[in-house]
């Protein structure tokens, strides 16, 4: 069998998955889906809801992943899937196409026009081989599927193969150093955080700002130092903690979540990096502008007044 590793997603695939739901030619998750519940079994692992529709079609010739009516699905060919199982010697094969695809999603690809490009593909792949290593894959497994659907040379847009295995083992190492470091340290605690509304205690001001709320934690006082606003949420309220941890406030349940962490980084013109709860990497510069693996400014770090 001749593989083609055009996962599309751009709008071809919506006509597509418009097409395929509203003439009801999408089977359900059925017999020809792997007994395995993958779907909830990737979002496990990444700590999310499962909000996505796995559906099993013929009318695709290999995966995508896209958007119709504000609903994401993941459709995929169980023959195409079942081959690449076969030339791979193992259902990682298969399981990593799906992932590679929910990567798309995860990673807003699919929220994007035009077509597949290898700035995306790379980003999935990674996501794949971290996944992979999270749901227990041997490297060998998680890429097994890339190497039997990619093609050798690179093309507008996609990556060639070995570029492709090698963001799959960055991802892989990744998760694997995530497990390691996990296995070595003391498990921090679980009490929750409160909110109140007394002024955050900001290093070096003798008073705080005004209205800025502080974050208690059980040992003591957390102090709020920055506040990050996202374009794409620019009512949603993100603080750095003098932890480095990046919280989300729920002002109505008085509750904070913890969505993320700053590590410094060796890259001078980007110091600082911000590591979500996805795992997605963002890039800081000395004045505090938040860019993502595009270079795009996504964010800005301010005071938290």
């Amino acid at each position: 069998m001749t593989f083609q590793p055009r996962f599309f997603r751009h709008f071809a695939g919506l006509l597509l998955a418009a097409w395929l739901l509203l003439a009801g030619s999408v089977s359900a998750q059925s017999s020809t889906t792997p007994k395995r519940d993958v779907l909830r079994e990737i979002t496990d692992v990444v700590g999310l809801k499962p909000r996505f529709e796995l559906q099993a079609t013929s009318s695709v010739q290999n995966a995508a992943a896209v958007v119709y009516s504000g609903k994401r699905f993941l459709l995929y060919n169980p023959d195409f899937v079942a081959a690449v199982n076969r030339a791979g010697h193992s259902d990682w094969a298969g399981i990593s196409i799906l992932a590679h695809e929910m990567g798309h999603h995860l990673n807003g690809h699919t929220l994007k026009s035009g077509g597949s490009n290898p700035t995306d593909e790379l980003e999935a792949d990674e996501f794949s081989g971290f996944v992979l290593r999270k749901m227990g894959a041997s490297l060998a497994e998680a890429q097994a599927g890339m190497a039997v659907v990619s093609d050798e040379e690179a093309s507008p847009t996609h990556p060639g193969r070995s570029t492709r295995l090698k963001a799959i083992s960055e991802g892989w190492q990744r998760a694997s150093q995530q497990i390691a470091a996990s296995n070595r340290a003391t498990a921090p605690s679980a009490a929750p955080a409160i909110v109140s509304n007394t002024p955050a205690v900001l290093p070096g001001r003798t008073s705080s700002a005004a209205g800025a709320p502080v974050v208690m934690a059980s040992n003591g006082q957390m102090s709020l130092v920055g506040k990050i606003t996202f374009r794409n949420k620019p009512n949603q309220p993100f603080y750095l903690t003098n932890r480095l941890s990046v919280i989300r406030l729920d002002h109505e349940e008085h509750t904070a979540q913890v969505v993320g962490r700053i590590t410094r980084s060796n890259n001078e013109d980007f110091p600082f990096i911000l590591v979500d709860d996805q795992n997605r990497r963002l890039l800081i510069d000395a004045e505090g502008a938040v860019y993502d693996s595009n270079g795009r400014q996504v964010a800005m770090v301010s005071d938290p007044s």
